[in-house]
């Protein structure tokens, strides 16, 4: 995320992460983790890390959790992020 984006890191609605793309809203996560009802024995495939946070959200739900990102610039970005 854009340093310039930082104060609204937990404001309940998508933010640009550049490249065209965005951060799902906080809820919309949560809606999409919650609706998968893991049991905590699932491997978990996610399209599209970005940002890593539903990922990182997932992993302390499943067993185990494979993301992949097919824009080069964002998959950098996540692959050297902290969560």
């Amino acid at each position: 995320m854009d340093e310039s984006q930082w104060s609204n890191a937990y404001n309940d609605y998508p933010l640009p992460i550049g490249m065209g793309q965005t951060i799902s809203q906080p809820y919309i996560v949560a809606l999409m983790s919650e609706s998968l009802k893991l049991t905590g024995n699932e491997k978990v495939l996610e399209i599209g890390s970005r940002f890593r946070v539903p990922a990182a959200i997932l992993a302390e739900i499943a067993d185990q959790v494979y993301t992949v990102e097919i824009i080069p610039r964002l998959y950098e970005r996540a692959k050297n992020s902290a969560v």
